[in-house]
């Protein structure tokens, strides 16, 4: 039996609800938050504690809710939380 998979929160391509629209360049660079969570990626990444592709699966992987509201990099933060919570580096405690 061939079943059509669903599509994870990301996959957005061809849904009605997202047209597509002139992509407008930002070429401003991360705020100070950006660049804190972007260094705390480099720096597990040069320890071999994460890679980008755990990140990706991190962020692709969050419910829809999350998904839409979070920023850029609250997205990151978030996926290399969970991350670091799975190898069992740190506890995940939100209240």
């Amino acid at each position: 039996m061939n079943e059509t998979p669903t599509p994870a929160t990301h996959d957005i391509g061809g849904d009605p609800r997202f047209r597509c629209v002139a992509v407008e360049r930002d070429e401003a660079p991360p705020d100070g938050f950006g660049k804190r969570v972007d260094a705390i990626r480099q720096i597990l990444a040069a320890k071999g504690l994460m890679t980008v592709d755990e990140l990706r699966r991190g962020i692709e992987s969050l419910p829809p809710e999350q998904y839409f509201d979070l920023s850029y990099y609250e997205k990151w933060l978030l996926s290399i939380t969970r991350l670091m919570a799975e190898k069992g580096l740190v506890e995940e405690e939100f209240s």
